[in-house]
Formats: C-alpha cells, structure tokens, sequence
C-alpha cells in the first residue's frame, strides 16, 4: 500500500469514528439532563447501536452490497446518516427521538464492515497494514471527545449537528475513495451464513460454548460504561469529561500495540482473564470512589483501564473465534460472536442498565441525581461472577485443523 493510500484510508477510518464519538459518548448526559428520558429510554438508545448491528448485515450483505461499489454505499450511507442525525437534533419526544435513531444506527452500523472491507481489498500485507489504517477509528473518537468538551456540547443536542456535519462530510470524501467493487457480487448468500448459523457446531465443545456465553455477559459492564459514565462524571462537576474519557481511547492504542506481545506469554484464556478481572477493577473503583475526598485517581484509573477492557476481551475474542474454528467456518463463526455481542449482548446490556440507572436516580432535570455505588456495584458483582465462572470451565485447546 502506497503512503498516499495509507493516508487517504486511515483519514476514511478516522471520520467514520468522529461521527460516532462526535454523540455517542455524551448522549445520556444530554437524554438525562435536557429531554429528562427515563433510566429505561436512556437505555434503549444506547440499545439501538446494538439493533444496528443485528440489522446493518442484511442492509449490506444481502442487497446493497451485491450491487453498489463499497466507497459509494459508504458515501451514500454517510449521507443518509447526516440527515437523519439532524433530524434527530430537532426531537424532544421518546416516540419520535428513538425510531429515528434507530434508523440511523442500521446505516452507520453497516459503515463498520464497509470500511473494513475497503481497507482489506486495498491492503497488500493485511496482517501488517490493516491495524495501522483501523487506528485511525481511536484517534477520531478521541478528537470527537476533545471537540465536544471544547465547545461544551455535552448537554446540548449541538452534538447531533456536529456528528450530522461530520457525517455529510464523510459522506462526499467516501465517494472520492478508489474504487473497490462489491465484495458479493455473483455469489450466493443466505441468513444462515450472514448470521453465522453454521458456526453452531463450535458450541458442541464446552469451552467454547463458555466463552460465547461469556461474551455475551460481559457485554452488560460495557453497556453500564457507555451509558452511564460521562453522566456520572457531569453529575459529580468534572470538568471536561468528554475530554477526559478520551483516556480509554489512548489506552485502547497502546494495549492494542501491546496484545501481541503479551500473547504468546499468557495465550488466549490468560489475556481474556485479565480482562474480566480489568472490568471487575474498574467497577470496584467507581463503586466506592467519592468526589468529596482525595480519591480522583480512582476515576482516572477507571477510565485508564480501558485498553484491557475492551482489546483482552472484543479483540482477543475475535482472534479466539478465529483461531478455533476451520476455515469453512471461519466467516461464520465470527458473524456468530459479533451477533452474540455487538447485537443481542450490547442490546440486553443497554437495557438492563437503563433499568438499573433509572431505579436510583432520584429527581428530575439538572437536580437528579443517581446512587452510583449501587449502580456500579451491579457490573463489577457480574464481572467477578464472569470471571471465576470461565476461569474454571474454560480450557484453551489446539487450533482447528484446516478439514476439522
């Protein structure tokens, strides 16, 4: 891959996740304090990324992608999505502010595997080129959070005009991309496969039925994290939260950089250990940090550890699917995790802690306020639950034969 490529496909990656991290951080500071939604909308809105999700495969694995080259579908969803986002600015009402969300996380979601497969078709050495090129996501969600703290946007539904302005912008670069031809075209497709159905028969071995029920689990503490945080640090006077979140993503790089180095020394079940016992630390320290002492590096900890939350558990579990399953299943096995997690884990997870977060909140407007010890309390009890369950019922076995 030649320099200017690189540039021109990392800028891709980096926009894409500017729009994201431009509301998706902040939207519950803004959904709690300015429209008053519920515990329980606040997350059904976080929710949506995870419907998205289930739904953008069919969006842009059946149809779409079997006809349209992917720079102009990721252009033309990206245009979509920047109006629908302004639309979404202008809703005061949960019956009207959720479809329409909804309806812009199917075309942002489906962006994810666009970008990925632009990336791969374009890659000459993959291995080495395509984690350079993805960490352009990192460095926009940080630039989102620092951009949203700067122009204090987080109680403000400016943030959906700066990701609608970031969207329309992504929208025309992406049609300026090479040209990448339809990864689908002239070849057969079914639900089965796009779901990774065929991928069932790795839950014969327990090991890996453990993991996938783990991972699905785990996706709970990630939901309370994402939905609840930057509302918790705005409810305490923190200043600059956005800002100061974008920690987690600085740490998300270096452990990124990290995971294959410390691989071959812990293999897979020592890394996805770690990070449960990474979750279980973090919540431990947001449930018994106070504001009114001397205890801010708990809070800075908590966000710090982010890396290990996120890459010894999404990423090594990626690598984990592939690694076990034959290369017949091997696109289907991970069409299976990320249904598992990124759809019906982060779903289930945006729910319960909207319930959760709206039993203990008391007030209303800028004046409500949440028993966080207790909210936190939840997660960190089911991450250390999570993590005694998989270190005693996970055994790490050989990789797949290439006929197993």
């Amino acid at each position: 891959m030649s320099p200017v490529l690189f540039v021109r496909l990392w800028l891709m990656v980096f926009l894409h996740y500017f729009v994201w991290g431009a509301w998706y951080v902040t939207m519950g500071t803004y959904l709690t304090r300015t429209l008053q939604f519920s515990g329980a909308q606040i997350g059904l809105a976080y929710g949506s990324t995870a419907i998205g999700a289930m739904v953008s495969p069919f969006l842009a694995g059946v149809i779409a992608d079997r006809f349209f080259a992917t720079q102009r579908l990721l252009g033309l969803l990206h245009l979509v999505g920047a109006g629908l986002l302004y639309a979404i600015s202008l809703q005061t009402t949960f019956t009207v502010f959720y479809p329409a969300l909804i309806a812009y996380t199917i075309s942002y979601m489906a962006g994810h595997g666009l970008t990925s497969s632009l990336t791969l078709h374009h890659a000459k050495n993959s291995g080495r080129e395509f984690p350079l090129v993805m960490s352009g996501g990192s460095v926009g969600w940080i630039c989102a959070g620092l951009v949203v703290s700067y122009l204090e946007l987080e109680n403000s539904a400016s943030m959906f005009l700066l990701a609608s302005g970031a969207a329309l912008a992504t929208g025309f670069y992406s049609l300026t991309l090479p040209h990448t031809p339809p990864k689908g075209a002239g070849t057969a497709i079914s639900v089965r496969t796009i779901l990774g159905l065929d991928a069932l028969r790795l839950l014969q071995e327990r090991s890996f039925a453990v993991f996938i029920v783990c991972s699905f689990l785990v996706c709970i503490p990630l939901s309370f994290y994402f939905s609840w945080m930057n509302v918790f640090m705005n409810e305490l006077k923190v200043e600059n939260a956005a800002a100061k979140m974008t920690i987690g993503q600085v740490s998300d790089v270096i452990f990124l950089i990290l995971l294959p180095l410390l691989l071959p020394l812990f293999r897979a079940k020592g890394i996805l250990l770690a990070g449960m016992l990474a979750w279980a630390a973090r919540f431990g320290l947001l449930s018994v940090f106070d504001s009114q002492r001397d205890s801010l590096w708990m809070l800075y900890l908590a966000i710090a550890v982010h890396g290990m939350c996120y890459d010894f558990i999404f990423v090594m579990g990626r690598m984990y699917v592939d690694d076990r399953a034959s290369e017949k299943i091997r696109g289907a096995a991970q069409g299976l995790h990320a249904l598992v997690t990124l759809g019906a884990g982060m779903f289930v997870g945006s729910w319960l802690s909207g319930v959760v977060g709206g039993a203990w909140a008391s007030g209303s407007g800028d004046q409500i306020t949440h028993q966080w010890n207790i909210i936190w309390m939840i997660p960190a009890g089911l991450s250390v639950v999570l993590l005694i369950v998989f270190a005693l019922l996970f055994q790490e076995r050989r990789a797949a034969a290439p006929d197993e």
